[in-house]
């Protein structure tokens, strides 16, 4: 039988792993896939936040290229994860998963606007909390928004649920020969430059102690494996 490691976990998932094979939107069967193995991992015990991103639909980062201002382009991502989080939601209480969506933009009529001490009295109860629109502010990746919302919901580590199955040396599309790594140190991530999550995101995950599992999503179980703590993906941490 499986046993969890983690008590309080934040799983962080791409909107571009949302996207599945299609490569845009939502894919019926990659929603459904997530929300089986979230459905298995809350049965165990685990309290269970989500931050979830919006490259699926829109990203922000990418708007100004399209002649759109970056505040602009940002809230529109900040819509878009919102859109993902409803979507989300819908999928899990399908599954018979009791969810909150909790948005840093006030949006009554759909969701809850975040309350830190409500989304922690939610966890306690056994639902799922879905953290919506980012930070709230413009400039701030949805990584950084784990990082912030772990640090404040006291999780003790980060899933980082991606389309790749860790953290590489190079882009392991373009490069077949790229190492991956099972294990890094902030330090690592920060001084070598790579990919796995913003700067601040991972400075403010140094500064607290909390750990980050970056591994592939679209395997079934994996996230069930993350927090049973086997030996997938990479897993970054303090020296």
């Amino acid at each position: 039988m499986n046993k969890a490691i983690y008590k309080r976990i934040v799983l962080k998932i791409s909107g571009e792993a949302l996207a599945g094979e299609q490569g845009f939107g939502i894919e019926e069967q990659t929603l459904q896939l997530i929300a089986g193995q979230i459905r298995d991992v809350v049965a165990l015990g685990v309290e269970v936040s989500i931050v979830v991103g919006g490259g699926n639909i829109w990203r922000g980062i990418s708007g100004n290229a399209r002649g759109i201002e970056r505040t602009t382009a940002d809230y529109m991502g900040m819509l878009a994860t919102v859109m993902n989080a409803l979507a989300l939601q819908s999928a899990l209480e399908g599954n018979d998963v009791p969810t909150r969506v909790q948005t840093a933009i006030e949006m009554r009529e759909i969701a809850e606007p975040f309350i830190r001490r409500k989304a922690m009295r939610h966890l306690e109860k056994g639902r799922v909390v879905i953290f919506g629109a980012g930070t709230g502010n413009p400039y701030f990746s949805t990584d950084t928004t784990a990082a912030l919302r772990a640090a404040e919901m006291g999780a003790e580590v980060i899933l980082m649920a991606k389309k790749v199955d860790g953290v590489y040396d190079a882009d392991p599309v373009s490069h077949p020969d790229a190492k991956m790594y099972t294990s890094l140190s902030f330090i690592d991530v920060l001084n070598n430059g790579l990919r796995v999550m913003d700067a601040t995101a991972a400075s403010l995950c140094m500064e607290n102690n909390i750990k980050i599992q970056v591994f592939n999503l679209t395997e079934n179980g994996n996230i069930m494996k993350a927090v049973c703590g086997e030996p997938i993906g990479t897993v970054i941490g303090r020296e």
